[in-house]
């Protein structure tokens, strides 16, 4: 027998239901992440939409993102100057790019000129701009 004065020993426990939480926390987020809820990266653009809107062929492609106050290639910031530079680094050898304009609708249609004007005479000739079918 034990007497009064000894205190109890108490067995560990494992806590299932603060773990199960977790694991449906994880569970939603992976779900939104790939349902394209959460975007991964990138700026968030609101595309114009267009009757004649077609899909591409798969090729190598780069895109450009445009917004109001950047302009991305592939998600990564870059000026206006330097698109021609960074996308001669993308293709690999004997493979031809398909550039493909991701633009705000709420940009001005001199920031998308300027930017193609850049990629024409950076000697790239397949350019397509992004759009929402209607």
């Amino acid at each position: 027998m034990r007497s009064w004065d000894e205190p109890k020993k108490r067995k560990a426990r494992v806590e299932i239901i603060p773990m199960i939480d977790v694991m449906m926390f994880l569970l939603v987020f992976f779900v939104l992440i790939s349902m394209n809820v959460i975007p991964a990266l990138g700026l968030k653009t609101q595309l114009p939409s267009s009757s004649t809107a077609q899909d591409l062929k798969p090729q190598a492609k780069a895109i450009i993102t445009i917004t109001r106050d950047a302009v991305q290639v592939d998600g990564e910031n870059t000026p206006i100057d330097g698109l021609v530079p960074r996308l001669r680094q993308i293709p690999k050898e004997g493979e031809k790019l398909n550039l493909i304009i991701n633009s705000d609708r709420g940009v001005e249609v001199q920031k998308l000129v300027d930017v193609m004007d850049q990629l024409k005479h950076g000697g790239f000739d397949s350019i397509s701009i992004a759009t929402r079918k209607q």
